[in-house]
C-alpha cells in the first residue's frame, strides 16, 4: 500500500475518535477543504486583474505547498464563459512539444508540410489563424503554464514570441505562469530582458500567518466534522506554525500525525510534545524549523509561540463550540472548570449596581470585571440590547415592539441573524454585532441556568474585543475570556436596498436585479458596462464574487452576500474594526 492510502486508513482511524466524519487533513485536493487566505484572494485578484489587462504575462510564484494550486483552481472557476483556456501541468518540453501542446489544448489541428517533420510554423501558423478568428468572435484566450521553473530559457523565449501575436487593439494570447520562487530568477535573468518586460502583473504567494495557520487547522476540521473546541492546545498550534513555516501542505502532514499520536495515546487534546515528536517522524529531521526556509518564516514561528499566549481561544475565535443544546460531554465538562470564578463574581453583583458599571471600564481585562459588567446587560432578546445595537445605524426600536427585527424594517434595515458565527466571519462582516453571552451555568444538581445577555461589540482587533453594554459603558477584554460564554450566536443590522422584496429575494424584481446587477459590477464581478445580465449570468457573477470574498459559493444573493457587497461597494455602515 502506498504512503498516501496507508495514511488515509490511519487517518479514518482516528478520525471517529475525535468526532470527525472523515479525515481533516488529506494531503489530496478536496474543494470541501478550501481555505482562501487574504493572500490566496490578493494572489487570485492579480490573475483576475491579468485577465482583463489584454496579453502579456502573469506570474504567481510560491513555496512548495503554499497554495499555488488552489489560487490556479479558483482562478479556473471565475474565468468567463468567453474564454478559452489552454492547461500545461507539464512543462518540461521542446519548444516544438510546448507548440503542439498548446494546439492540443485549444483543439486547433495541426498537421506538418512535409510528413513526419513537423516544424515550429506547422504549429504557429494555426495556431495565430484560431486565436484571430477566436478574437474576431469576442473570445479571450488564456494559457495557463503549471510548474513553470520547469521550464527551458528557449521554451520561455518562445512563449514570448506567442505574445507578438496580436492585432493593432490587443494581445491574442495572455499568458499566465505559476511556479517556484526560482520562476521570478528566471524571468529576472538578463538574457530574458524582453520576456520581463512583458509581465503586467506579478505576485508571490507567502506561506501563512500564525494566526492564519490555527484558522486553516480550525477550517480543516470543521468542515471534517468537529463540533466542540480544537483538539491542540495553543502551543501546540504554534508549534505547528513554527515547524510548518505555514506552508499548508506541511500543515497537513503534521496535523494528520500529531492525531495519530495523541489517538495512540488516548487522549484528546494535541500537546506541544506530541507535535514535535510527529515532527521528527513525517519530516525526518529534528523538530525545528526545515532546512532551507527562509528566515522570515523563522520569525514567524518564533512570534506565533508569543501570539498564541496573546490570542488563544482559538476554539472561540474561530467559532467551532457547540451550541446552546449540543455539543459532547468533554466540551460541557471544559467550560464548566473554566466559569466557576465568573459565575461566583456575577453572583456578588447586584444587576441594579451603577457603580459596578462605571468601574467597569477602568478595571483590569480579568473575569471578575467582566462578570461584573455581564451582570447588569440585558437577556438576549430584550428591547433595550437591539436600542443599543440600531443606534449604530442612528435608527431606534420603538418602545414595547415586540419584533424588533419588524420594527427596523420600516427604516431600511434587515437583521442578520447566526447561531454558528465565528471570529473570521464577524472580521468579514466589519459591523458591530450583539455577541450572546452565558455568563454562568448551572451546578451538576441540575441548578437553573443563567439566562444569555446580549453585549454590543464595537471593536476587534487582534487578541482584544471592546464591548459596549446599554448604558454606554465600554469594556475591553481579552478574546480568551470570552471563549467559554459564547457559543457563536450573533445579531447584526444591515441596510437592506429600496428595490429588496418583502420575500429577501433582490432577484424578485427587475428593479432589484438591476440594483444586485449594478452592485456586481461596482464589486468587479463583471464589467461595468455590463450593468444587466441574464440570470445565469447573474448566478456567475454572484458566484465568482462568492468565491472572491471566501463565501461558500452558492450563486445566490443572500443576506452575507448583500452585505458584503455593500462593504465592497463603499454602502455607508458602521464599521467594526474602525472602532467608530
Amino acid at each position: 500500500m502506498g504512503a498516501t492510502g496507508e495514511g488515509a486508513m490511519l487517518a479514518a482511524m482516528y478520525a471517529p475518535f475525535f468526532g470527525l466524519e472523515h479525515p481533516p487533513f488529506s494531503i489530496a485536493p478536496d474543494p470541501r477543504y478550501l481555505f482562501m487566505s487574504e493572500r490566496h484572494r490578493e494572489a487570485l485578484a492579480h490573475l483576475l486583474y491579468g485577465l482583463d489587462a489584454g496579453g502579456g504575462f502573469v506570474l504567481l510564484t510560491g513555496e512548495i505547498g503554499t497554495g499555488k494550486t488552489t489560487v490556479c483552481r479558483c482562478f479556473l472557476e471565475q474565468i468567463p464563459p468567453q474564454c478559452n483556456v489552454a492547461y500545461i501541468f507539464n512543462p518540461k518540453l521542446t519548444v516544438p512539444e510546448l507548440l503542439r501542446s498548446i494546439c492540443d489544448e485549444f483543439g486547433v489541428a495541426h498537421r506538418p508540410a512535409i510528413p513526419g517533420a513537423e516544424t515550429v510554423k506547422d504549429c504557429l501558423d494555426p495556431l495565430n489563424d484560431f486565436l484571430l478568428q477566436q478574437h474576431a468572435a469576442g473570445r479571450n484566450n488564456v494559457l495557463i503554464i503549471d510548474e513553470a521553473q520547469n521550464l527551458a530559457p528557449d521554451v520561455l523565449e518562445q512563449l514570448r514570441l506567442l505574445t507578438n501575436l496580436e492585432t493593432s487593439e490587443r494581445k491574442l494570447l495572455q499568458i499566465i505562469l505559476i511556479g517556484q520562487p526560482e520562476l521570478r530568477a528566471m524571468v529576472a535573468a538578463p538574457e530574458l530582458e524582453q520576456l520581463a518586460q512583458r509581465v503586467i502583473a506579478r505576485y508571490h504567494l507567502d506561506a501563512l500567518s500564525a494566526d492564519e495557520t490555527r484558522q486553516y487547522i480550525a477550517h480543516r476540521l470543521a468542515v471534517a466534522g468537529l463540533q466542540g473546541p480544537l483538539p491542540f492546545q495553543q502551543r501546540a498550534l504554534a508549534r505547528v506554525h513554527a515547524l510548518t513555516g505555514g506552508v499548508p501542505r506541511r500543515i497537513n502532514l503534521l496535523c494528520d500525525r500529531a492525531l495519530l499520536g495523541a489517538y495512540g495515546a488516548g487522549v484528546r487534546e494535541v500537546t506541544d510534545a506530541m507535535v514535535r515528536r510527529a515532527a521528527r517522524e513525517v519530516f525526518d529531521a529534528p523538530a525545528t524549523v526545515r532546512p532551507g526556509a527562509a528566515g522570515r518564516w523563522l520569525a514567524a514561528g518564533t512570534g506565533g509561540l508569543v501570539g498564541a499566549a496573546a490570542l488563544g481561544g482559538l476554539a472561540w475565535a474561530l467559532g467551532w463550540w457547540p451550541l446552546a443544546d449540543g455539543g459532547a460531554g468533554s466540551t460541557q465538562a471544559q467550560t464548566q472548570t473554566q466559569r466557576p470564578a465568573i459565575a461566583a463574581s456575577a453572583a456578588a453583583v447586584p444587576a441594579s449596581s451603577p457603580a459596578s458599571a462605571a468601574s467597569a471600564p477602568d478595571a483590569p481585562a480579568l473575569p471578575p470585571t467582566l462578570a461584573q459588567f455581564l451582570a447588569i446587560q440585558p437577556v438576549a432578546q430584550a428591547p433595550a440590547a437591539w436600542q443599543a445595537l440600531a443606534r449604530q445605524w442612528q435608527a431606534s426600536v420603538p418602545d414595547g415592539a415586540a419584533d424588533p427585527c419588524a420594527a427596523l424594517a420600516p427604516e431600511g434595515l434587515r437583521c442578520y441573524r447566526s447561531r454558528r458565527a465565528s471570529l473570521n466571519l464577524l472580521r468579514q462582516l466589519d459591523r458591530p454585532v450583539l455577541l450572546m453571552l452565558r455568563p454562568a451555568e448551572g451546578d451538576a444538581q441540575g441548578e437553573a441556568l443563567a439566562p444569555e445577555v446580549a453585549v454590543l461589540l464595537r471593536r476587534l482587533d487582534d487578541g482584544t474585543a471592546t464591548l459596549e453594554g446599554v448604558q454606554g459603558q465600554t469594556l475591553q477584554v481579552r478574546v480568551t475570556e470570552l471563549a467559554p460564554l459564547w457559543r457563536g450566536e450573533v445579531a447584526t443590522l444591515w441596510k437592506a436596498p429600496a428595490e429588496l422584496a418583502d420575500s429577501g429575494d433582490v432577484t424578485a424584481t427587475a428593479a432589484g436585479a438591476a440594483w444586485l446587477d449594478q452592485q456586481l459590477a461596482a464589486a468587479g464581478a463583471g464589467t461595468a458596462a455590463a450593468r444587466t445580465a441574464t440570470p445565469a449570468a447573474r448566478r456567475a457573477r454572484i458566484h465568482q464574487f462568492q468565491l472572491g470574498q471566501g463565501l461558500t459559493p452558492d450563486g445566490r444573493a443572500g443576506p452575507l452576500t448583500l452585505m458584503l457587497l455593500n462593504r465592497a461597494a463603499g454602502v455607508p455602515e458602521p464599521r467594526l474594526l474602525s472602532g467608530a
